[in-house]
């Protein structure tokens, strides 16, 4: 199955470990991502970053904008990001978590519109924003995915997903980099099996 809708989320540190994701991702990307990370002021210059980055335009989408393929959609600062079948919704909203955007927030609704073709992504950050959405993503039948936290900046994100959540993966970023663009098209062959932490995994 395809994995064309992926979902990630960060926090302190993020932007680091964002940009090496986004670096290994092809031009032909044949997925949609949509990126909800903390920010404490406006205006937001990450999609600028992002684009910088890697080989994918990235933007803040406008409310009931078309969800576009090959796009990095990043959540605008104070407003959470929700995934809608076909368009992307903004809204003000309580914060969650004492977030806004939130990742949960994000990654629920990803769940919700397009259930197993969804992977989350949870990468540098603190406290556990992001498990509660990783668990949504589960339950629909998609990935969940996370930094290695040895890795990351600030561990505290994905070790609360590692060790609340039964994952799908977690490695470096640059090797998640490398798995998205693997399960996003799926006309290639030689997927392979990844493994961290006696983790496995296992693609339908």
């Amino acid at each position: 199955m395809r994995r064309d809708i992926i979902v990630i989320g960060a926090s302190a540190g993020g932007i680091e470990a964002l940009k090496r994701l986004v670096s290994e991702l092809p031009e032909d990307m044949p997925a949609a991502l949509f990126v909800a990370m903390h920010l404490s002021h406006e205006p937001s210059f990450l999609p600028q970053i992002l684009t910088l980055a890697g080989k994918l335009p990235a933007e803040h989408p406008a409310d009931n904008e078309p969800i576009r393929t090959g796009r990095i959609h990043v959540a605008p600062p104070n407003r959470h990001m929700l995934i809608e079948p076909g368009r992307v919704r903004l809204h003000m909203g309580p914060k969650e978590n004492g977030y806004r955007p939130s990742i949960d927030f994000l990654f629920r609704s990803a769940a919700s519109a397009y259930g197993p073709r969804v992977a989350g992504v949870v990468l540098s950050g603190m406290r556990d924003d992001g498990v509660a959405g990783l668990w949504a993503i589960k339950s629909q039948g998609g990935l969940a995915i996370v930094q290695d936290p040895g890795e990351a900046t600030f561990r505290s994100m994905p070790l609360n997903a590692l060790t609340r959540i039964d994952v799908d993966f977690c490695d470096s970023v640059a090797a998640i980099g490398g798995l998205l663009a693997r399960i996003a098209d799926r006309t290639q062959a030689g997927v392979g099996d990844h493994e961290k932490r006696d983790l496995k995994l296992d693609l339908p």
